[in-house]
């Protein structure tokens, strides 16, 4: 059984500071692309960050210089830093096998709110 679990997600104030881990299971960790996106209210789902097999990052505009996405032994996880209000959504962890593209799992997302 595929699983990804998102934590590390929170309240914080403006120009704080979050890591997200994603750890998973049941899927063959180095054959998967590994994304984060973030959906916020009335918005529609967006890519925040993904890291292919072999390391290759990519970035939102929006989050680029703030934002580092790595990745471990079965886990993946998203540094923020310089949090702001636009950065306040869900966000969900996402696997996609590298060849077979549309094979993907998702996990069921983590809440970061950034208020003062």
């Amino acid at each position: 059984q595929v699983q990804l679990v998102e934590s590390g997600g929170g309240l914080v104030d403006p120009g704080e500071s979050l890591r997200l881990t994603c750890a998973t299971s049941g899927i063959v960790f180095t054959t998967y692309n590994m994304h984060w996106y973030r959906q916020a209210p009335g918005k529609q789902r967006e890519l925040v960050a993904g890291i292919g097999t072999g390391g290759y990052t990519r970035y939102a505009d929006s989050v680029k210089g703030r934002f580092t996405i790595s990745r471990s032994t079965a886990q993946v996880y998203l540094d923020m830093n310089s949090l702001n209000v636009e950065d306040t959504a869900v966000y969900y962890c996402n696997a996609q096998h590298a060849l077979r593209t549309q094979v993907q799992y998702w996990g069921e997302g983590t809440q970061v709110t950034v208020s003062s």
